[in-house]
């Protein structure tokens, strides 16, 4: 949020002008950033293969079958 043309502050800004961040030492922008992206993983389905499970935790059961599956699979008999 910056400040209006009429030279004051939008509602619920609370931000001082003193505070100046470009001048804060240590701080490096997007420093977290690539962690998150690596914790979010976000997956898009296809459309089809969308549209056969009713929400994410069917999704969810369905990849973690597949997986017990597989490693009983690999798994020497």
């Amino acid at each position: 949020m910056g400040v209006s043309p009429e030279g004051t502050k939008p509602p619920g800004d609370e931000m001082r002008p003193e505070y100046d961040f470009r001048a804060m030492r240590g701080v490096v922008r997007g420093k977290y950033a690539a962690a998150y992206r690596e914790r979010l993983r976000i997956v898009r389905l296809a459309n089809d293969v969308g549209a056969a499970f009713k929400d994410e935790a069917a999704v969810n059961e369905a990849l973690r079958e597949y997986l017990r599956n597989l490693r009983a699979a690999e798994t020497p008999a």
